[in-house]
């Protein structure tokens, strides 16, 4: 069956790069537009004018580089920076003492510290402390001592990028946490789905052999013995073993990937619930069904019909080859209700949960865990003498989705 992939992203860390490449932009526009306003008083306009050109074809021509942490690379974050502190150490020729003395801006201005974000978003507080000592050093040489205002910009400047670096370090952790989380409880859902079809077809035949096995003896007594070895192994191997994840993840440059790969749905559209609960009626087995289509979506009527059957070699297994069980089906006004009852002797207390200490997951597996997965629940009522009810209930409104939402 052909499968495809849906792709959730999950990304603290793409939008701080989308912020960083508005921010870019935006300051770029602000440095030149401090200069416009003050040019007359600048000494050496030109060489003003050239770094500006310069900035805002950087700024322009590297938009892509900022847009993702794959694509910003080591290389342009050393020229990034560069052109920072090349425009903070060419302030001095290009513009006058005295308004460099009283404060006045450096040429890349605010500019500057989007270069150092961008250490900060790609590489975490580390770097951003790196790039924030050298536009602090570049800043006290330009001003040539350090001036209150200009130690504050540079101590606003430093903590505020480790800040931000350390942010997105945790993030990138919690990312990778979360992707994992999902790799365990697809496998722990692809595992189960296994069980219960390993249940309803594998481990009853290799039970089956190994009764009959046992009663014929000599070379088939062998045969069972080999067939009951194996039901204990791939039982233990159900209970606990790994099997390929429907989810893996990717720490891609846009953040950490979850893909869930699903299998389509080939059916066009909802079946009628009673035609797949029909076939199970029989000499021993009554089905008593409501007068009208009961349609659900189709994984959602496999798995539930899938947990009759396994209720209903529950009651061959166990309740004897002459007892009798009905077939229950309901649709009421919010949910799907199907009871299967039979006449057999009950279960003993307790001995579910030693059932499935044992690995033997029928009950836990191929019946709640199916409901459990369509948003239902399932009833199990047995009383000791007087015969087991399995009561399954679907919502209506989880069931009309199907099964695949909760891949």
């Amino acid at each position: 069956m052909a499968r495809r992939e849906r792709v959730m992203r999950m990304s603290v860390e793409l939008p701080l790069w989308r912020a960083l490449t508005a921010y870019r932009v935006l300051t770029m526009l602000y440095a030149v537009g401090l200069f416009a306003t003050a040019y007359d008083r600048f000494p050496h306009p030109w060489l003003a004018v050239a770094y500006y050109v310069v900035l805002c074809g950087w700024t322009l021509a590297t938009l892509p580089k900022v847009a993702n942490a794959q694509a910003c690379t080591r290389r342009f974050l050393a020229a990034d920076l560069t052109v920072a502190l090349a425009g903070i150490l060419l302030t001095p020729l290009a513009d006058a003492h005295q308004r460099i003395v009283d404060g006045g801006p450096t040429l890349p201005s605010i500019w500057t510290a989007g270069s150092v974000l961008a250490f900060a978003v790609k590489g975490g507080w580390r770097w951003a402390a790196y790039a924030s000592t050298l536009v602090a050093l570049a800043n006290l040489a330009e001003r040539g001592r350090p001036a209150r205002d200009t130690v504050h910009n540079v101590i606003l400047v430093w903590v505020a990028s480790i800040a931000i670096g350390y942010v997105v370090e945790v993030a990138r952790a919690s990312e990778r946490t979360l992707a994992r989380a999902l790799e365990i409880e697809a496998a722990t859902r692809e595992r189960e789905r296994l069980a219960r079809d390993i249940h309803d077809s594998v481990l009853q035949v290799l039970a089956m052999v190994k009764r009959r096995g046992a009663a014929l003896g000599g070379e088939a007594g062998e045969l069972g013995r080999l067939a009951g070895e194996q039901e204990v192994a791939l039982r233990t191997l159900v209970s606990g073993g790994l099997v390929p994840v429907s989810r893996v993840s990717e720490d891609a440059a846009e953040g950490a990937f979850v893909r869930a790969v699903e299998e389509p749905d080939d059916d066009a559209g909802p079946v009628d619930l009673r035609t797949l609960l029909a076939p199970y009626a029989g000499d021993r087995v009554s089905f008593a069904e409501p007068g009208a289509p009961v349609e659900l979506a189709p994984p959602a009527a496999r798995e539930l019909a899938a947990a009759v059957g396994a209720a209903l070699d529950n009651v061959r297994r166990h309740a004897g080859p002459g007892a009798r069980a009905w077939i229950l089906l309901e649709d009421e006004a919010d949910e799907i209700v199907v009871t299967v009852r039979d006449d057999g002797p009950g279960i003993p207390e307790g001995r579910l949960a030693q059932a499935e200490g044992e690995g033997r997951l029928g009950v836990a597996l191929s019946i709640r865990g199916r409901l459990r997965d369509l948003g239902g629940s399932a009833e199990l009522i047995s009383v000791p003498g007087q015969g087991t009810e399995v009561e399954l209930k679907v919502p209506k409104a989880k069931a009309a989705r199907g099964k695949a939402e909760h891949r």
